[in-house]
Order: structure tokens, then sequence, then C-alpha cells
């Protein structure tokens, strides 16, 4: 039989070691201090252990402990960890999320991921739907808090303008370098193979009040916000169940990515020449690592608006856009992109620890305001307004 666990203390697996792991592991040791025991797994254990010594020895304490992820099935020791943890927070690939999930399953534990995989994301809410514990999907930056923002301005539109459907809900996100070279645009912030992958997916939107599939880059805009000129497409994945939790309701609903002016007609062009026994997610991630940096200097732009007519017949619009930049969380310095991913992610991991959501729980079913102004998604994203 399972032993019970220390209801006072909360006991937290962190799945991966890379930048985003890394980076939850630093915000929840900052947060939640002494009430709170890491364990930081990946299948490279000198990384979760660099990631834990860090935790360590800013807390002077060893409420982190590193464990090696084997690449298939379960070790001894991670049967031992997963028997004492309450929840896992899943920051590897997109292709591991079923994996993590049936632990978290078999091991009663609640459950978090980052990935905005449609497959991936459809076989985790079939293995939660059973169980008494919660398993929160897709609660990154994009999937993630911009469909909870984009939502709670859905909701204040319809209630201030006293109508029940409105013409567009607008997601857009860009993680961003500040500068950028011809002839790509660009320069990678987070991870090449998730960029490479969104940009050849489909992307699900809503158009007419239909639900459709269409292919991802295939309408590049131009767009102002804050003064500044960006250009977008969409990509997979961003809009997550949005269009499911608000059909009916919006005539149009798109996610779209954020890139600067000349990015997309480059990455098109390699597309295009992709050889046709060759994976266009393969090709084109290869040819971006070839030719594009990565940076540590970058800017997070994220943008959602909510149009529609009043009561009256009167176009109304309600829009927000948020700038996040590096920061420093107990003397570590993080870029934009980590804590912008990390936060939402931390975020839901004490909601889940409060007992408050069971099975499958997507972005449409969170609490808004507890997860909009949390004291850990406002520290990152600024309070927003629910008055």
């Amino acid at each position: 039989m399972r032993k019970a666990k220390n209801m006072g203390k909360h006991h937290i697996l962190i799945a991966g070691a890379g930048g985003i792991g890394q980076a939850s592991a630093i915000i929840l040791s900052n947060y939640a201090g002494q009430n709170s025991q890491l364990f930081i797994g990946d299948r490279f254990i000198e990384s979760a252990q660099r990631v834990c010594d860090r935790i360590n020895n800013i807390n002077g304490n060893n409420n982190c402990t590193a464990f090696s992820i084997p690449e298939e099935g379960l070790s001894e020791d991670f049967k031992s960890i997963l028997n004492k943890c309450d929840i896992i927070l899943d920051c590897l690939p997109g292709s591991q999320a079923p994996r993590m999930a049936s632990y978290a399953k078999e091991y009663k534990l609640h459950y978090a991921n980052l990935t905005e995989y449609v497959n991936e994301t459809e076989q985790v809410t079939e293995i939660a739907r059973t169980s008494d514990k919660g398993f929160v999907l897709q609660t990154g930056l994009a999937p993630g808090y911009i469909n909870v923002l984009a939502l709670h301005l859905f909701e204040k539109f319809t209630q201030q303008y006293e109508v029940d459907t409105v013409d567009l809900v607008d997601m857009k996100v860009g993680a961003l370098s500040k500068h950028a070279q011809n002839p790509a645009y660009y320069a990678f912030t987070w991870s090449p193979i998730g960029v490479a992958t969104e940009y050849v997916k489909n992307a699900l939107v809503v158009e007419d009040f239909q639900t459709r599939i269409i292919p991802a880059l295939s309408q590049t805009e131009t767009i102002l916000i804050d003064g500044v000129a960006y250009e977008d497409d969409y990509t997979s994945g961003g809009a997550a169940d949005l269009p499911v939790a608000l059909a009916g309701k919006t005539r149009n609903l798109r996610y779209k990515t954020l890139r600067y002016p000349g990015h997309y007609g480059w990455v098109k062009s390699i597309l295009k020449s992709t050889p046709p026994d060759i994976n266009k997610v393969d090709y084109l991630n290869q040819t971006m690592q070839s030719n594009i940096p990565l940076v540590e200097d970058d800017v997070v732009v994220v943008y959602a608006a909510v149009k529609g007519k009043d009561k009256d017949g009167v176009l109304r619009a309600i829009e927000k856009s948020i700038h996040v930049y590096p920061s420093q969380i107990n003397s570590i310095r993080m870029r934009a992109i980590q804590t912008t991913t990390a936060a939402p992610l931390c975020q839901v991991a004490l909601m889940l620890l409060e007992g408050k959501y069971k099975g499958p729980v997507f972005q449409s079913m969170l609490d808004a305001e507890s997860f909009l102004n949390g004291p850990i998604v406002s520290s990152v994203f600024g309070k927003i307004n629910f008055s």
C-alpha cells in the first residue's frame, strides 16, 4: 500500500531540467521556500544536479533533490520519488506527456504540462478522465496564459456591453530577441525544434462560428502593438480549448505568433525548398539552427483583444498588451521566455495542490482571477483589472 504523504509540506516533482524546468524550480523555491520539497528529474542526472545545487546553495538547505529519469520505464529511484510526491510538473518534450501523465495517474498525483502538441494533449485528456486528481493541460505561455487572458477579456466585453456574442477573439504572442538581422529577422530564445514544429503543424481557428483546421503560416499580416510593427501568422497549438469553450459565442477566433517583419517570408522559402523525401520539421529545424543564433537578451510580447458590437450596434474593442523582459529571481537571471512560461505552470501547481480540480482541466476551466492575479503570475505579467 502506498504510504501517506506529509500533508504539511508540498512534494513537487519537476520532470525536465532544461530552461523551463530550472525556472520552475527557482520560482517555486523562492515562493514556497521551506513549505516545499522539490525533486528535479532529467535523463541527464548532471543537469538535474546542477539545478538543485544552485537552489540549495541559495536557500541554504537541502530542499531540492536530483534524480535520473530513464528514457523508458521506471527505475526503483523514480518509483520511490513518485511515491513521495503530490504533483508532477512536466517540462519534458511534448512527446513525453502521455508517459508522464500515466505515471501521475498510477501514483495518484496531480499533473500539469506545457505542450502545445494536439495529439499528445488528447492522449493525456483520456488518461485523466477517470482520475480524482487534477490534470491541467497546456498551461505555459501560449497555450496557457494568453488563453486565460483572452477569455477574461471576452467575459469583460460581454458584461460591459451587454451582449452574448462577439465578432473576434484575437490572441498573439511573440518570444523575440531585442535585435534581429536579415535574412531571418529572428533569434532563438527557446527550443528550436518547438519553433519548427509550430510552423509546420496545423492551427485550430474559428471562422464564421465554425471551427476549422488551417495550415500554419497561411496568412501573414502586419500589426502595430504599442506603436511597434510586427508581423503575425497562424501557428499550431496556441488556441488551446477556446474554440470549443467559446463555440457559438464568437464569430472568429484566432491565435497567431508575432515576429519581426521579414521573418515569415524567409521561413516559407525554406519550407518551399524542403526536399520531398525529408521531414519538413527536421529540415526547417536544421536550417534555422545553422542560420539563427540563440540569445539571452529577449522580450516576450503578449496581445489579446476582443472586438464586436455593443447592444446599440456600436463597434467596440477591448485590448491588452504586455511586454516582459529578463529578470532576476534569487540573484539568478532568467530570460523572459523562461519566466513567462514557468510562472503559469507554477501558479497552476499551487492551485492544484489546493485540491479544487480533478480530471482533465483546460485553460477555460481555471478560475481566471485566481490565476491571472495569483502571486506568481502577477509578479511576471502584472495585475489584471477585474473591476
